[in-house]
């Protein structure tokens, strides 16, 4: 299992989506995606994807307004 970390601090939809849309195919089953965002649109949208291509999601509010996504690439 590895960990990947993609910054998107200061963007605001669709490019979170679309970087997450990029890696997602780089990882392997158990690695795990660590999304950082600061736009309340990303945090709809970024989990909203992830869980529609069948990935499972956490999200944890790191800072006030700021946010990591776990997306794990299940088998």
């Amino acid at each position: 299992m590895a960990e990947f970390t993609l910054d998107c601090l200061g963007e605001a939809c669709p490019i979170p989506v679309l970087k997450v849309q990029k890696k997602l195919p780089e990882l392997k089953a158990g690695d795990v995606l660590i999304v950082n965002i600061d736009h309340s649109c990303a945090l709809k949208n970024v989990p909203e994807f992830a869980r529609k291509e069948g990935y499972n999601v956490e999200i944890e509010e790191v800072d006030d307004g700021v946010w990591d996504i776990f997306i794990e690439k299940s088998a």
